[in-house]
């Protein structure tokens, strides 16, 4: 691999304690699951790249955005009540932002694509809900609430036909997410 290779990928350390203490575990690519490397993490500092982190093993669960920097608290930052336990890797994107969101699931309902970031579906688009969607280009980032507040999740490029079929885990309700306010992750984000 070539050095500037090397300079795209992303590396995240991760430390048992707050304020980067005790055992470490470095990664640069996705974990499904940091048991095997650590018993808990309380703090990370992200050194290059992006990543999304998971309160739960294989991806599942509450999600959150760790960009470059240190968080030394991140539990308390964020308002986490568990650990990171696994973390995917955000992948640098530059080119056009492409992504159909849809009203009701399987496609359904009304339908508005976009090509830059919304803060409010409602406001913008008179939707009251987006259950389903199709990334043609690009990675983005929904939230539960408009202007960018709430629970979060991560999309990369393919077809999202019920989200209340994407294993966010438990405490999720019965409903499933809803998805009020959408961002692309940019380059600038690196």
């Amino acid at each position: 691999m070539t050095s500037s290779n090397m300079n795209m990928m992303g590396r995240i350390v991760f430390y048992e304690d707050r304020n980067f203490m005790g055992r470490s575990y470095e990664c640069s690519s996705d974990c499904a699951d940091m048991s095997s490397y650590l018993s808990r993490c309380h703090s990370c500092r992200v050194e290059r790249g992006c990543f999304m982190v998971y309160d739960r093993t294989n991806y599942m669960g509450n999600q959150y955005f760790m960009r470059r920097g240190e968080y030394a608290d991140y539990m308390s930052m964020f308002g986490m009540s568990d650990c990171i336990r696994s973390c995917r890797m955000i992948p640098m994107y530059r080119g056009s932002y492409r992504m159909r969101i849809y009203e009701r699931d399987n496609f359904g309902g009304m339908m508005h694509e976009m090509m830059d970031d919304c803060d409010n579906i409602m406001d913008r688009y008179r939707m009251s809900n987006c259950m389903s969607c199709h990334v043609m280009d690009g990675h983005w980032l929904m939230y539960e609430q408009p202007h960018y507040r709430g629970r979060m999740m991560y999309f990369r490029p393919g077809e999202y036909r019920n989200f209340m079929n994407m294993g966010m885990g438990m405490g999720m309700g019965m409903s499933g997410m809803r998805f009020m306010s959408m961002r692309r992750i940019m380059d600038s984000y690196y």
